[in-house]
């Protein structure tokens, strides 16, 4: 059963060889990050848990029983009780519901262990699983994104209201 991790030091290797892996399938929907990601990829990982310790941004793996990285799924942006989603799946991992439950469980953690009452996330018009898995998550399309926030293509922005669980 997979399962959502907080990101840690420890995770570079892995994540690097998911980004890598993926890095195809990834561009077909949303820009490519560039040769110089790739290169430089222990610095970014050092800066994002830099990010994650000053608690600006919450970052989390979906790994499967292997220890496999099958999705990130990150927060950012955390201020005054929101924060923005992003989140990518593996080619081998999509189709299956691993992204939406995924996203679901994201959704209860923000609320839960970060005390965060609203998620916003941005699709593009094309991207139509990204679509899928943001409203069967709660999410709602709440108006236009600029093309500059989804790789220069249309698309929308969707927002969900999370409530704590008892």
């Amino acid at each position: 059963m997979p399962e959502l991790i907080r990101l840690d030091a420890d995770h570079a290797p892995a994540v690097l060889a998911f980004e890598l892996a993926n890095r195809a399938y990834f561009a077909a929907s949303v820009s490519d990050r560039g040769d110089e990601f790739f290169a430089r990829y222990a610095e970014r990982h050092a800066a994002l848990l830099a990010e994650q310790e000053a608690g600006v941004c919450a970052f989390h793996l979906l790994v499967g029983e292997d220890r496999e990285v099958l999705g990130r799924f990150n927060l950012y942006d955390l201020e005054g009780g929101s924060a923005v989603l992003g989140y990518r799946v593996a080619e081998q991992a999509a189709g299956r519901g691993l992204a939406t439950a995924a996203v679901r469980e994201l959704c209860r953690v923000a609320a839960e262990r970060l005390g965060l009452h609203t998620l916003r996330a941005a699709a593009s018009q094309a991207n139509l699983a990204s679509q899928k898995v943001l409203t069967k998550a709660g999410f709602v399309p709440v108006g236009p994104a600029d093309p500059a926030e989804l790789g220069g293509q249309p698309g929308s922005w969707y927002r969900c209201e999370l409530t704590r669980q008892p």
